[in-house]
């Protein structure tokens, strides 16, 4: 039986014998306790503005006991190191990874449509979306692809058939519980595990797509995919895509899943401007199967607003909407909070914004820069509660803040260092090569030093992950780049940078 969670954290001393002996006994007889196995399902509105009256509007959040977690736990660990000794992780799955995450996987398709453009190519995204995905999973399969493609078999194989097996929920609500029901088939959400089994599930869909040529990019269940051509192959581009979506739906029906046409997205860029339209018509919406999907200016990828020109401006748009609001909020109990309950708030709730995914604004205009630079700004004044019109430079400095554009560069470099020693995601460190002279230099002894990609236009070439990670990492003093460990490149970074920038302005 299940120990309660009260119990445990009131006599964990007393009961962590017992929890491990419970757990060493779990994974070497290879079954789970069905104890273990209840989850209590509670409804989650998915947005506050969303009508609370629409069932549609509620994702069902599973809460396992508290001992089956850190079994789950262990099971995790040793099913990573497992899939990482045997180099078994799908190189384009950036879920659940360590030196993976939205950022990286961005970085490299907007990389990839930027170099497109600049080579006077034409280049159309999908985002892809799955309908129910962690609910449809059938384990038969998933216990078949664990064994024939990821080694797993024996005792360790039994084990996730047991956790796989017997396990039942009920919901409740308002102090109402509906009656147990068996679960057959998926995952439970909210469990450790699930999400890492999903994503090995849908591990062949990479073989699928790269079948096909399409470039892509996969976290949890959103799936991209990117394609360039020339103008003049628009309609081979489509063609291909079209035939690779086909394959991806037959597969998806042929495990259990179904692809949610509803929420797919579609984006067109082009390296032509407003002033000089093409010469060939663009297309305004391509179809995919017996759906025809209109070509968006903007679609939301991964909590990041991408727009068809790729001018980041909606997504600075909406993160200062955002990061106003909140300033506000904290702006009217400001007399009652410390300076440090003060900063840690306009940290949590401010800074983060302005931090996510900000590499993607890399090369990108001062008229971009400044709405989050004035946003920071007015942060630092509420925090050290400075007149309106207070100049923000010694205000960033006493803070010991980075301003925004040292922020990017900050960020940029972290993914080169990451990149460069093989603790990122490899379809970043590809696109970064040491630079080799072609005769000896005084600088022929500098194995850090990268090789800066060429390329011809500043609105395209110039913001690429291949030629703005190599300038901003060699223009760092060589005793930073040579750095053996991550938080001592970290921390030389930021006071070059901070040194750099206060001290020159």
């Amino acid at each position: 039986d299940p120990i309660p969670t009260t119990l445990l954290y009131d006599n964990l001393d007393i009961l962590l014998p017992t929890i491990t002996n419970i757990i060493n006994t779990s994974l070497t007889t290879g079954i789970v306790p069905r104890g273990l196995k209840t989850a209590i399902v509670k409804p989650l509105l998915k947005k506050p503005s969303l009508d609370k009256n629409l069932l549609k509007n509620y994702r069902p959040i599973s809460n396992l006991p508290f001992l089956s977690k850190i079994l789950e736990k262990v099971v995790l660990h040793k099913l990573l190191s497992h899939l990482q000794a045997n180099n078994l992780c799908n190189p384009f799955q950036s879920a659940y990874r360590a030196g993976h995450s939205t950022e990286t996987a961005l970085l490299r398709v907007i990389n990839d449509i930027l170099s497109a453009l600049d080579n006077d190519n034409i280049s159309v995204l999908l985002l892809l979306d799955l309908s129910a995905a962690f609910d449809t999973i059938d384990h038969q399969i998933l216990l078949s692809r664990l064994y024939s493609r990821f080694g797993i078999q024996s005792t360790a194989l039994e084990w996730f058939e047991s956790y796989l097996s017997d396990r039942c929920q009920f919901t409740s609500v308002n102090n109402s519980s509906s009656p147990q029901s068996q679960l057959k088939y998926g995952v439970p959400q909210g469990s450790v595990l699930g999400p890492v089994l999903f994503v090995l599930y849908t591990t062949p869909l990479s073989d699928i797509i790269a079948s096909h040529s399409v470039n892509h990019q996969l976290f949890a269940d959103d799936t991209q995919l990117q394609k360039s051509a020339p103008l003049s192959e628009i309609d081979n581009l489509t063609k291909e895509l079209c035939a690779c979506t086909d394959d991806i739906k037959a597969w998806m029906t042929e495990n259990q899943l179904k692809l949610n046409d509803d929420k797919t997205e579609a984006l067109l860029f082009s390296f032509f401007s407003s002033s000089k339209p093409a010469a060939i018509s663009l297309p305004d919406s391509i179809t995919l199967g017996c759906h025809n999907i209109p070509f968006s200016y903007s679609a939301r990828n991964l909590g990041f607003i991408l727009d068809s020109e790729l001018s980041m401006k909606k997504h600075v748009i909406k993160i200062c909407q955002t990061a106003h609001f909140e300033l506000k909020r904290i702006s009217s109990i400001r007399r009652f909070l410390t300076e440090d309950a003060t900063k840690t708030l306009v940290t949590s709730y401010i800074l983060s914004r302005l931090d996510y995914c900000n590499c993607l604004l890399m090369g990108a205009p001062n008229s971009v820069i400044q709405p989050l630079q004035k946003v920071q700004n007015f942060a630092a004044r509420l925090i050290l509660m400075a007149p309106r019109h207070h100049h923000s430079t010694p205000l960033l400095k006493k803070l010991h803040w980075l301003p925004i554009s040292e922020r990017i560069k900050y960020k940029v470099a972290c993914m080169c260092f990451h990149a460069i020693n093989g603790s990122g995601p490899t379809y970043l460190s590809e696109l970064l090569h040491i630079y080799t002279p072609s005769r000896t230099l005084r600088s022929s002894s500098d194995s850090r030093m990268l090789k800066i990609q060429q390329y011809k236009r500043k609105t395209h070439g110039f913001r690429t992950f291949t030629y703005f990670g190599p300038y901003v990492w060699n223009s760092l003093p060589q005793d930073i780049r040579q750095c053996s460990t991550l938080t001592s490149f970290k921390a030389n970074l930021k006071t070059f940078l901070f040194s750099q920038y206060f001290h020159s302005s």
